[in-house]
C-alpha cells in the first residue's frame, strides 16, 4: 500500500505520457472516446471537492455542465462567437452566479437534504431546457459549431482531425492545468479547512472556520469545474439537449466519484475513464447493455467499496489477514 502511494504521481505522469500518444498509435474512435474522458475529468475534479473534500453530495450537478454545453452552443450557433477560451471564460461566469445564488440555499442543510435540494434545482433547469423551445431548442437541443482555437479557425481541418488532434490537445492542456490548480487548491489552507468542514463541522466553527461559507467555496468551485467540463464536452457531441441537465446524468457523475474512489485525487478521473470505456465496450458487444453494465459496476463497488483507487489498500489488508492466519512453518513436530 505504501509502494502504491509513493508511486501515485509516476504512475499519473506515465498515464500522461500515453494520452500524449493515443492520436498517433489508436484509432480515431479511441482518441475520440479521450476526448470524453478529458471533459469528464474537469466535472469530477469539482465534483470531488465537493464530495470527496468537503462531504456534500450533489445530485444536480449536470446543472453546471448543462450551463457550460449551452454556453458555448449559445456563442458559436446563435452568436456565431467562436473563441473557445471566451466560451470557458463565460462559462465559468455565469456558473459561478448561479452556482452562488443555489448555493445560498444549499449549505444551510447537509446529507440527503442537500443531496435533494441540488437534485431539485437541476431539475428546474432541466425542465427550463426543455419548455423554453424557442430558445434552446426544447427537446432538440442546439447544434455546437466548430470554435476556434487560440485564435485559429481552423475551418479547413476535416472535422474528426481537427476532433482527435487538434482539440484533443486542447482538451488535455485544459484538463492538466485543471488538476494542477485543485491539487494546489486541496493542498492549501483552504483544502485543509474543508477537509475539518467534513470531518467536524462543531470543531470547525469552534475554531473560527465559518462552515457555511466554506461549503460555498466549495460549491461555487465546484460548479466552475463542471462548467469547464461542459464546455469542453459540447463540440465534441455537436449538439446539446436537455438531457445533459437530467438528473439521470448527474446520476452518472456521482457513480463515476464513487467508482474511481472518492478517498483519493486522482480517483474520480480512473473512476471515469472506466465508466466511459467499460460503457462503450459492453454497448457493442449486447443490445441490453445496461444490464450487463449495470452489474458489472455493481460487482466492482461491492468488491471494492472504497473503489478502484482502493484496490490496492484491500489488496493490502487481505494479504495481511492471510498472513495471519496462515500457519507458521518452520519446525517440524515429531
Amino acid at each position: 500500500m505504501g509502494w502504491f502511494k509513493n508511486k501515485k504521481p509516476w504512475l499519473a505522469a506515465i498515464f500522461l505520457l500515453l494520452a500524449v500518444f493515443v492520436p498517433f498509435f489508436a484509432s480515431q474512435y479511441h482518441a475520440y472516446l479521450m476526448l470524453s474522458f478529458f471533459a469528464y475529468g474537469v466535472v469530477l475534479l469539482g465534483l470531488n471537492l465537493l464530495f470527496g473534500y468537503t462531504g456534500l453530495v450533489s445530485f444536480g450537478h449536470a446543472l453546471f455542465v448543462g450551463i457550460g454545453a449551452y454556453t458555448a452552443a449559445f456563442f458559436t450557433y446563435k452568436f456565431s462567437i467562436m473563441s473557445m477560451e471566451l466560451i470557458i471564460v463565460t462559462a465559468m461566469i455565469i456558473a459561478a452566479v448561479v452556482a452562488a445564488l443555489i448555493g445560498m440555499i444549499c449549505i444551510r442543510y447537509v446529507k440527503i437534504y442537500f443531496a435533494m435540494l441540488t437534485l431539485a434545482f437541476g431539475m428546474l433547469f432541466y425542465s427550463f431546457l426543455l419548455k423554453t423551445y424557442y430558445i434552446t431548442g426544447g427537446d432538440e437541443g442546439m447544434r455546437v459549431l466548430r470554435p476556434a482555437l487560440l485564435g485559429f479557425g481552423l475551418a479547413e481541418v476535416p472535422h474528426m482531425e481537427f476532433l482527435t488532434r487538434i482539440y484533443y490537445y486542447y482538451a488535455l492542456a485544459i484538463l492538466v492545468i485543471a488538476t494542477l490548480i485543485m491539487r494546489r487548491i486541496v493542498s492549501s489552507h483552504f483544502g485543509l479547512c474543508i477537509k475539518a468542514v467534513r470531518d467536524n463541522p462543531e470543531k470547525a466553527e469552534f475554531l473560527g472556520i465559518g462552515v457555511k461559507r466554506y461549503r460555498w467555496y466549495s460549491f461555487v468551485l465546484s460548479a466552475i469545474y463542471a462548467a469547464t467540463g461542459g464546455a469542453l464536452l459540447a463540440p465534441v457531441v455537436g449538439q446539446v439537449d436537455p438531457g445533459l441537465a437530467y438528473w439521470t446524468h448527474s446520476g452518472d457523475l456521482v457513480f463515476m466519484v464513487l467508482l474511481g474512489g472518492f478517498a483519493n485525487f486522482f480517483g474520480p478521473m480512473v473512476g471515469a475513464f472506466v465508466f466511459i470505456y467499460l460503457r462503450d465496450t459492453v454497448m457493442s458487444i449486447i443490445p441490453y447493455w445496461r444490464i450487463i453494465f449495470g452489474a458489472i459496476l455493481a460487482f466492482i463497488v461491492i468488491v471494492a467499496p472504497g473503489g478502484l483507487m482502493g484496490i490496492g489498500g484491500l489488496l493490502h489488508r487481505w494479504s495481511h489477514l492471510w498472513t495471519q492466519l496462515k500457519p507458521a512453518s518452520g519446525g517440524k513436530t515429531v
